[in-house]
Order: structure tokens, then sequence, then C-alpha cells
């Protein structure tokens, strides 16, 4: 499943005093919460965003997994971003089950293209899955 993106935007520096949140040279709080409306208005529900050490996660609300979206600056380029959705496999184990995401996972995917694309600050798009090669 290709559940990472990157691309390109100088719309989503770093908020103030962000880098103390997370760790220095990491950001992505404003492309989390951009994200975040959007989503919303697709009628998709969200929860709070929280920091991690690598960047800002964006809670999907889903009754059968946990699922989150991550957002962060990609040092490919100054102003590169990278987005990944989670669980980015086919299926997860909870309570000594296999779930299958692939349709949840697909559905999110597919909503994040479309604000992506229909972003004019946004370009160069680019998705992958975590086991392939970038470049």
């Amino acid at each position: 499943m290709k559940t990472h993106v990157e691309f390109r935007s100088s719309s989503f520096p770093a908020c103030d005093g962000e880098e103390d949140e997370i760790n220095p040279g990491r950001w992505g709080k404003r492309l989390a919460q951009y994200l975040k409306s959007k989503i919303e208005d697709e009628n998709i529900p969200t929860d709070e965003i929280y920091t991690e050490d690598w960047g800002v996660a964006l809670p999907i609300k889903n009754d059968k997994f946990p699922m989150w979206i991550g957002c962060g600056n990609y040092e490919e380029h100054e102003d590169g971003f990278l987005c990944f959705i989670e669980p980015s496999k086919p299926t997860v184990r909870r309570w000594l089950r296999q779930i299958d995401t692939t349709a949840r996972v697909t559905q999110i995917a597919g909503v994040l293209n479309k604000i992506l694309l229909e972003s004019p600050e946004i370009r160069d798009v680019r998705w992958w899955d975590e086991n392939e090669e970038r470049g």
C-alpha cells in the first residue's frame, strides 16, 4: 500500500518554539493543523494533534484499529514535507485477531491525495510505500 507521500511547499514553516516540543530541525505542526481542517471538511473525524520526536501526529478516529497521519519536514528539500499513514501494513493484530486495514487506509490515502493535489501551494506530490526505494 502506498502510505507515504512527500511534497514541497513553503506554506508550513515551523511554529515559534516548535523545535522545543519535538527535536531541533524538526517541525510539522502547521501542516498537521492544515490537514486536520481539510480532512474534517471531508467528514472524517479526527482527534487532537500531538508531537513526537520526529514530527506531529494527526489521529484519525477509527473504531477497528488505531490510525494516524504523521507529518513532518523532509530533509530532501528545504521546503520538503513527508506524511505517512499508520498503520502502513494491510493487516494489524488486535485482541488476537488479524484486522484488514486496506479499505480504511486506502480511503484516508485518497482523501489526503485529493487535499494535496487541490492545494495550489503544494507541488511535486509523490507517493510510495514504506519498503520502496526513494529517489
